[in-house]
């Protein structure tokens, strides 16, 4: 597998630290092993070479102590000054005696002699000789003369002479004492270790003994130079010198203070080496070892470190190479990029946060959105879900354009929709939108208030938007309210009863506030179709006669009717379909051509699409009524002025009873319709709305002037509710007949 540049940058670091921790500790224990057994060696040696200086010492501090003690016996001065002779048996064998215990008190193998000064004799080795003149003034000048001790050592070629002249304390020396240590003797005294080499040199650095006479390493001077380094020295120590070779070699030595010898030995490298030997093998076995431990946790620490950066690596492979050197900085100019393009993502997704939050609420109205995806998109948005919100939706629609064309229905609706978030604050919905061609929606939220507290401020909101609308557009709206509910999911069946409730607009007229709770038990029941039959008889006589006047005051309370009793928007429209289709027949008959074309389709769908009665009457009048009214117009030009005075007359008599054309009709033996015509020619105006006017004008004499209550008033002037009484009071009045008596009483 190819590994990036941030592996090696940290394999190669901790590889290199660890290499170097490695080699210093390797290194460390290797010189401090060196140093160790080279202080072990040392330590040996000078454990040897202390223990060679005792032993020596010691014997020869035994024969001096013999000496000493001998030369101070009367047996010693008796024999010293009797000239032993070979018949003199008994004075040899004291002297002979006494040399064989000094000889077991010291070294064996060593020769001892004692030479009389003062007779002249010598015995050594158990022979006696007597010495000439001569061989006795050598002696003197050997051993005697111009010597500062009486004790001294000197080198032959059998080994060492160890010279005592006695008396020890006297300058008149009478004797000679000498021990010849042969160089076997030495040996065996000294080689306690094999193959070691010892050296011993006297104050002056001369050599008084080597171990291996073979192995000349040192010259005269080179010793000499040897003792002069010791001399200032310690007793014991370590000091280097070269040889004849020019090589340098370790000595360990140990000074006398005895004798002020000096003992030597040699610090052999070639052991030093056999014994470091093993100790190389396991330090470079371990080394070895620790090397490949090394590389494997510095691959497994490098793998480990690096493995989420390639991770990051892999995860961000879509985005464009860069040319960073490193995956760090490949990363980092990945996370800039990235980060560059979020923001300017985030910028654009700011943009169109009012559209992404328009089509929200449009998905929410659709049903088009899952519990899991509502409570993120709420939370992106802005929107906090609490305990006990309940929620409420409320739509618009335009009761007519104001003078404005239809074309500029969207426009009036984004209006609208502004208009609904200056009016309801925005801690009080969510954002407001067009739902559809005809529909402004905004979905109202409330928390911890009761429905009646939700309902007036509702009402509150709605009453100002009413009157935004007014003041600023001049055109005026209906406003269906949905129940309360808890979920956001059932907003498209709250936008339902919204919708429902504003279909009752054809009942209650423009500028209505709906609520669905107050209206959806009227809508709900059994289907009952209401056509009413009379009133458009009434409403097609004043067609046929051409009065334009007469067909506005019939077609009214036909309309009227035909609301009032059918509650239900579907039957309505069922009934609408049904008037439209009579039109039809009646032009059919009257010869004219209005509605007569090839798109009446156009005429239907116009009329179920509209609402608002106002704009239904305004359609059915302008559209249709008039224009048949216009052609029927030109047909017709006969008056009847004393018919429709003979029906006024029947009318101010006899206004709270029941009174029609029909019965006038029977009374004056004239056909209603007849009656109906003359009568718009005379007056300008259709019997049924003169007789409601005049009813209206009694009603208000009686409200004034009586306590009758309003229903009272309806049913003595004959109105089939008082609902019908109502609205054609409103209609005249612009106010309702309570409202009417209050303000005439107030005057």
């Amino acid at each position: 597998m190819k590994r990036g540049k941030m592996f090696y940058r940290i394999f190669i670091p901790i590889l290199v630290l660890a290499v170097g921790l490695v080699a210093s500790f390797g290194s460390y224990i290797y010189f401090s092993t060196i140093n160790s057994v080279i202080e072990r060696f040392s330590s040996s040696k000078q454990s040897y070479i202390e223990q060679t200086k005792n032993n020596v010492e010691n014997k020869i501090q035994r024969i001096e102590y013999a000496f000493n003690t001998y030369s101070t016996t009367s047996s010693f001065q008796d024999v010293v000054k009797n000239p032993i002779t070979e018949q003199d048996f008994i004075a040899y064998r004291d002297v002979n005696t006494q040399l064989n215990y000094i000889a077991s008190m010291a070294l064996e193998g060593t020769e001892y002699s004692l030479i009389s000064l003062v007779q002249n004799w010598q015995i050594s080795d158990g022979s006696l000789t007597h010495l000439t003149e001569s061989e006795r003034e050598k002696m003197i000048e050997a051993y005697i003369v111009n010597k500062d001790q009486g004790l001294f050592w000197i080198k032959t070629d059998k080994g060492i002479r160890f010279v005592n002249t006695l008396p020890v304390f006297s300058k008149n020396k009478q004797a000679i004492a000498l021990s010849d240590i042969s160089l076997q003797t030495l040996d065996r005294t000294i080689k306690t270790e094999e193959n070691a080499t010892v050296y011993i040199l006297n104050k002056q650095g001369d050599l008084m003994y080597a171990s291996d006479p073979a192995k000349e390493m040192f010259n005269d001077k080179q010793l000499q130079q040897i003792s002069i380094a010791i001399g200032s020295e310690n007793d014991t120590g370590m000091v280097t010198q070269e040889n004849m070779d020019h090589q340098s070699v370790q000595f360990i030595y140990a000074k006398s203070n005895y004798n002020n010898w000096i003992y030597l030995t040699i610090l052999d490298q070639t052991e030093i080496a056999k014994s470091l030997k093993i100790t190389k093998y396991g330090l470079f076995t371990m080394g070895l070892v620790l090397m490949i431990f090394i590389v494997v946790v510095a691959y497994i620490i490098s793998v480990f470190f690096t493995k989420p950066i390639l991770q990051i690596k892999r995860s961000l492979s879509k985005v464009p190479q860069s040319n960073s050197k490193n995956e760090i900085e490949w990363i980092i100019d990945s996370i800039d990029m990235i980060l560059t393009e979020k923001e300017s993502l985030e910028n654009l997704i700011q943009a169109e946060m009012p559209q992404l939050e328009t089509q929200l609420i449009l998905n929410l109205f659709r049903n088009r959105i899952s519990p899991e995806e509502i409570v993120k998109k709420l939370h992106r948005f802005g929107y906090q879900k609490t305990e006990n919100q309940m929620h409420v939706a409320m739509l618009v629609q335009l009761d007519n354009f104001g003078g404005r064309e239809s074309s500029d229905k969207d426009v009036l609706l984004l209006a609208i929709n502004k208009i609904v978030e200056e009016v309801v604050p925005k801690q009080q919905r969510m954002f407001p939108v067009i739902l559809n061609d005809n529909t402004q929606a905004t979905i109202l939220s409330f928390t911890g208030m009761s429905e009646q507290e939700m309902n007036k401020k509702i009402l509150d909101y709605a009453k100002a938007l009413l009157r935004a609308v007014s003041d600023y557009l001049h055109l005026s709206i209906s406003i269906g309210i949905s129940t309360p509910y808890e979920d956001l999911l059932e907003s498209k069946k709250a936008a339902e009863m919204s919708k429902q409730a504003l279909h009752q607009r054809l009942n209650l007229g423009k500028e209505s506030i709906i609520f669905y709770g107050d209206i959806s038990k009227v809508v709900s029941g059994p289907v009952l179709l209401h056509y009413p039959t009379e009133l458009e008889s009434q409403l097609f006589d004043a067609i046929r006669i051409g009065d334009k006047d007469q067909v506005s005051q019939h077609l009214y309370p036909f309309l009227a009717e035909m609301m009032g009793k059918n509650k239900n928007s579907m039957n309505f429209e069922v009934m609408l379909v049904r008037l439209v289709n009579n039109l039809i027949q009646l032009e059919q008959q009257l010869g004219i051509n209005v509605l007569l074309t090839q798109d009446n389709h156009k005429l239907y769908h116009t009329l179920l699409d509209i609402r608002n009665p106002e704009e239904v009457e305004h359609m059915l009048v302008d559209q249709v009524i008039y224009p048949m009214v216009n052609s029927m117009r030109e047909k017709t030009n006969n008056q009847f002025r004393g018919v429709s005075e003979q029906i006024i007359a029947i009318v101010s008599t006899e206004y709270d009873q029941e009174l029609t054309l029909e019965i006038i009709g029977e009374r004056l033996h004239y056909s209603p319709n007849y009656l109906s015509r003359i009568f718009k020619k005379e007056y300008g105006t259709v019997f049924s709305e003169y007789l409601k006017n005049y009813r209206l004008e009694i009603a208000k004499k009686w409200l004034i002037e009586t306590d009758m209550t309003v229903k009272e008033i309806a049913e003595r002037l004959q109105y089939n509710n008082p609902q019908n009484f109502i609205r054609s009071f409103r209609k005249e009045e612009h106010v309702t007949p309570g409202i009417y008596r209050k303000m005439q009483g107030d005057d």
